[in-house]
């Protein structure tokens, strides 16, 4: 699967599953502009990347902040034009019961895995449409898909993102745009970690592969769909759990 030529920007690559895929993506050839809040560890992602022989640069945006949002997205088009592949890769939650969440932490939480996602797309969108191709890549979740248990704001964010992938593609299609969506299960990143181990025990007896998904089987899903090889697909969901979530 190569990208040659091409320049993707994938936001939250500092760490999990964005690096992987800012690995994935230059391993296959692109340019990549790596985008998150942390400053520190994205830097050093996009200096090693660059150390390997690849082309890549770090730029920081806070996904919770509009203004944040449309100067970066300024930026990239001033500095590096309009990217061939946006991957909406950021994304946080925490677990606890719904009924001890505050209206406060459900505002970080939909502004970093829905709102953000949707106003970086449509800052860059329309220079898409004009040059009538792109890809879009939306990193939801299974909680999206299917639910999970104490983490209910999160879940419905991810399920947010889920149908505005679908919504999307239908209204992109025409302009030669696809929209497509990876859904990960449990998956080993500093994220999981921070989750008790009884939990992940649970989960992974409750995977039929019985271990949890590692970030670089999630980025080869992100990376087809960037690729020649998915030119005919759009609006799909895509789970990458191992088997624990078989819905339709």
């Amino acid at each position: 699967m190569k990208l040659d030529q091409r320049t993707a920007l994938i936001t939250g690559a500092a760490s999990g599953i964005g690096r992987a895929t800012a690995q994935a993506f230059a391993q296959a050839g692109a340019k990549v502009l790596l985008a998150d809040i942390d400053e520190a560890r994205g830097a050093q992602a996009a200096d090693d990347l660059r150390a390997a022989g690849h082309r890549a640069d770090y730029l920081s945006v806070d996904l919770t902040r509009p203004e944040s949002i449309e100067a970066f997205a300024k930026t990239v088009a001033t500095q590096f034009g309009i990217p061939d592949v946006i991957v909406n890769g950021a994304g946080w939650g925490t677990t606890h019961p719904f009924w001890e969440g505050t209206p406060q932490l459900w505002d970080r939480v939909i502004a970093l895995n829905f709102i953000g996602p949707m106003q970086l797309v449509k800052a860059l969108l329309p220079a898409m449409i004009e040059r009538r191709s792109g890809r879009i890549i939306n990193v939801a979740s299974d909680a999206g898909r299917v639910g999970s248990m104490g983490e209910t704001v999160y879940s419905g964010a991810k399920g947010g993102l889920i149908a505005f992938t679908k919504s999307l593609a239908r209204e992109v299609a025409r302009y030669q745009i696809n929209v497509n969506c990876v859904c990960p299960g449990p998956t080993d990143t500093p994220l999981m970690a921070a989750v008790p181990d009884k939990v992940k025990d649970a989960l992974t007896k409750a995977i039929p592969f019985r271990r949890l998904g590692q970030p670089e089987e999630v980025a080869d899903a992100i990376l087809f769909f960037a690729c020649s090889r998915a030119n005919y697909i759009t609006g799909q969901v895509l789970s990458v759990s191992g088997g624990l979530t078989m819905a339709g």
